[in-house]
């Protein structure tokens, strides 16, 4: 672990050296344009929440402003699972039958912001090696990033494994990761408050389309 950032520093001067330090200053535009499709990601989720559940956003973000931190920091969807279920049973309303299946459901299934990151590092890594993509290979790279996201594991920096075969997929060099690795912690925690983010969205959604809550069943009176 002492290790490890060292090397990183390594790999990334050796790909500087290779490739020109015209690359490190497209990292900076690189950086601004995946927090900046998951600001639109999370438009888009507040939108939905809008105009599906009637729900102000502004509100919505305050009531799960501690779960939403707690993702950003830990980069896990999985560690903010317990206090994700309880902050849409306490905060957002939604009964436990909901909560405790969309939940876990959404942290093993639901890597929007994932896929969306990968598609993007995957242009990015192929313009700076000069390779040409088609809007067949495009296609196929957001296919691919969709479909490895599904399952992937919600463990922090389980997407950079996810990106290398994405890589392989269309010919670019996976030792180009050593190029965004030194920024992609930054960009974990915030794909992963923006998935754990959905995950809140499709619960407040789901107790609206369950309908009203049954009454609860009155006890039976015990005679001596």
């Amino acid at each position: 672990m002492r290790l490890a950032p060292i090397a990183v520093f390594g790999l990334m001067a050796q790909l500087t050296t290779t490739l020109g330090f015209r690359a490190m200053l497209g990292m900076a535009s690189y950086v601004a344009t995946v927090i900046a499709g998951l600001l639109v990601l999370l438009g888009v989720y507040m939108l939905i929440l809008k105009l599906l559940a009637g729900q102000s956003p502004v509100r919505f973000l305050k009531d799960t402003r501690d779960v939403l931190l707690l993702a950003f920091s830990t980069s896990s969807s999985a560690a903010v699972m317990p206090l994700s279920i309880r902050t849409a049973e306490d905060k957002l309303g939604v009964r436990p039958s909901v909560s405790q299946f969309v939940i876990p459901l959404g942290a093993t299934i639901n890597m929007n912001g994932t896929a969306l990151y990968q598609a993007v590092a995957t242009i990015f890594l192929a313009q700076v090696y000069g390779i040409d993509l088609s809007m067949g290979s495009m296609a196929l790279v957001v296919a691919m990033a969709v479909g490895a996201s599904i399952g992937s594991p919600a463990t922090p920096g389980v997407g950079i494994v996810i990106l290398a075969m994405v890589l392989q997929t269309v010919g670019i060099p996976p030792s180009g990761i050593a190029l965004i690795m030194g920024v992609d912690r930054i960009l974990d925690m915030c794909r992963t408050a923006i998935n754990v983010t959905g995950d809140l969205v499709t619960c407040r959604l789901m107790e609206n389309l369950a309908g009203k809550r049954l009454p609860p069943e009155p006890v039976p009176e015990q005679t001596s």
